[in-house]
């Protein structure tokens, strides 16, 4: 019903097929009434994951209230994952650029190139990883500067777009620096990136990010 909201008010001229599918969403491609692709992101009521969820609302202060039922969980977390993007867009974070949320659902624009999604960074051969992880860890200063942790920042979700530029993917999860647990998850988006670019042989350790992002030797 939501799709069918968005598709009577013209903000999408169809929904083409799903780009991928993972234990909390399905993310298909969409064309807008100008031929334009924009990305649909429908998180699934009957997820098995929504324990998950409830560590990252519960503390967070815009999400006071939020019901522990199932429905209420994952419509916080499209709602979350839309207000993340529009505060990270702001502050210069390489992140798809929020476009509408309703209920369940999110849309956003679509990251690729004549239709075809970019790749992941883990799916990717990169011919200078040096400069991405440079790259990276700016946006991930960026975000950190904004008052926001990723919390679960990895090759699976940054991709790589035609000029080898990392774009920042699944932001649902992201937390203000208020949240009890965002020194906990920052430390693990540093440890996974460090982890990850030192096995492409770039110079790099956990605390080399953490420093960079934060500014505060570890």
């Amino acid at each position: 019903m939501t799709l069918v909201h968005f598709l009577n008010a013209k903000l999408l001229k169809s929904v083409d097929y799903p780009v991928s599918t993972g234990k909390e969403a399905v993310l298909f491609r969409a064309t807008a009434p100008d031929g334009s692709f924009l990305a649909v992101k429908v998180y699934k009521y009957e997820t098995s994951a929504f324990h998950h969820m409830i560590d990252y609302i519960e503390g967070d202060p815009r999400f006071r209230g939020v019901k522990r039922k199932i429905r209420s969980l994952v419509q916080a977390w499209a709602r979350k994952e839309y207000a993340n993007l529009i505060k990270a867009r702001r502050g210069r974070v390489r992140v798809p650029k929020a476009v509408a949320h309703r209920q369940n659902v999110v849309v956003m624009a679509f990251e690729g190139v004549d239709g075809v999604p970019y790749a992941l960074l883990k799916d990717v051969v990169l011919s200078d990883a040096k400069r991405v992880y440079r790259l990276l860890v700016g946006n991930m200063t960026r975000l950190y500067k904004l008052g926001l942790v990723h919390g679960d920042l990895s090759e699976y979700n940054v991709l790589i777009d035609s000029a080898e530029k990392p774009i920042i993917i699944d932001v649902g999860q992201a937390v203000l620096f208020d949240h009890p647990r965002a020194k906990e998850f920052l430390k693990k988006d540093c440890t996974n990136i460090a982890r990850y670019f030192a096995g492409l042989g770039v110079k790099t350790s956990f605390e080399d990010v953490y420093e960079k992002v934060t500014g505060v030797a570890v």
